[in-house]
């Protein structure tokens, strides 16, 4: 059934976001018929959220953008896992070109569907794409189509992915991280202990890092031999004991690998959080000076408007008085018309009452 689900899951988290819904029920109604269990599974399939949808989108139509990102994350975890730190600075220049280019893609593939994706959109989603260069089982969730929601990275722990796709077994066998290569063992030192193992520590301790002995530490060792040779114990053995111990204290302490390690990953990121933040401040300074080009733009169009609207008011008026002027006048042409026709009718009771009079 399970394989079933995934094909089901593939076709719907691939439609348009408003359609998921009467899409989810269409299909859980086609499998009622034949597979109760699968129509129940069908059923509660969960609706991702914008984000989510969004890099679906991306992983069903175009997914071209989320090969190359798989690609460069797992050449950035490799340089990660080597301590390269000029390697994860250019991969980190060039992610930044990626995750752009990916994000404009899912842009234009969400808009194809029919939802036109906002800024804050934008950035989860841009968040969820910089998380799957930075963790194997990510990439697969994001490239897998079945998103829920968005992903984050701290780049220190793994991508947290659970309820995080809609059918998990659709990821598959993960493969395993990077790891740390080891390093190799130094050599003993020809002066020291003959009972040291490789490494120059002593049988039953933790071997340390070995780092070059200052002169004065090589020296110690060979004069004390000297001075034994002379014989003596006691008092005389302590002081010849001094040198020595005060040589080996005032050799520089070895950093341990771990450290260094922890100290160079934390120096690239670093880096490429400096860059990204100088990109995300260049980013709003643009976004600041379109703004006000456009309020300028804006404010010309809100003038003219306004220039356009008085002198309608202006011709309004002008019309308005007209139409009085008019109207007074056919007022007056009324009572012309009035007069003269009474004028008419007196001439005419006039004429008709000559007629009727004798001669």
């Amino acid at each position: 059934m399970e394989e079933e689900l995934e094909r089901a899951a593939r076709a719907l988290y691939a439609l348009p976001f408003d359609g998921f819904i009467a899409a989810r029920i269409a299909a859980a109604k086609d499998a009622a018929a034949s597979n109760k269990p699968l129509a129940q599974a069908i059923r509660t399939l969960p609706k991702p959220s914008v984000a989510a949808w969004t890099v679906n989108m991306l992983a069903h139509h175009r997914p071209d953008s989320l090969q190359q990102l798989r690609t460069l994350g797992q050449t950035m975890q490799e340089a990660q896992a080597s301590l390269d730190a000029a390697a994860l600075r250019q991969l980190a220049k060039e992610r930044r070109k990626l995750l752009g280019t990916a994000v404009g893609e899912a842009r234009l593939a969400a808009e194809e569907q029919g939802r036109i994706v906002s800024g804050p959109v934008a950035t989860e989603v841009e968040e969820t794409l910089r998380a799957a260069t930075a963790d194997l089982a990510a990439a697969a969730a994001v490239e897998s189509g079945l998103l829920l929601r968005g992903l984050s990275a701290d780049g220190v722990d793994q991508v947290d992915i659970s309820d995080a796709v809609a059918v998990p077994s659709a990821l598959g066998k993960l493969p395993p991280p990077p790891r740390l290569p080891q390093r190799p063992r130094e050599a003993p030192d020809s002066t020291g202990d003959a009972q040291r193992p490789a490494g120059g520590a002593p049988k039953g301790r933790r071997q340390e890092p070995s780092v070059p002995t200052p002169p004065e530490a090589r020296r110690a060792p060979t004069q004390m031999r000297k001075a034994e040779a002379r014989t003596d114990t006691g008092a005389d053995a302590a002081e010849r004991e001094k040198p020595r111990l005060q040589a080996v204290r005032a050799a520089p302490r070895p950093v341990t690998p771990s450290l260094l390690e922890k100290a160079q990953a934390a120096l690239a990121e670093a880096e490429e959080a400096a860059a990204e933040a100088a990109d995300e401040s260049g980013r709003r300074d643009q976004a600041r000076d379109e703004a006000a080009a456009a309020f300028i733009r804006l404010t010309a169009q809100v003038n003219e408007a306004r220039q356009r609207l008085r002198s309608l008011e202006l011709a309004l008026d002008a019309a308005r008085k007209e139409r009085e002027t008019a109207a007074a006048e056919a007022k007056q042409y009324a009572r012309a018309a009035e007069k003269s026709g009474r004028s008419a009718v007196l001439a005419k009771e006039r004429v008709l009452r000559l007629r009727n009079t004798p001669d």
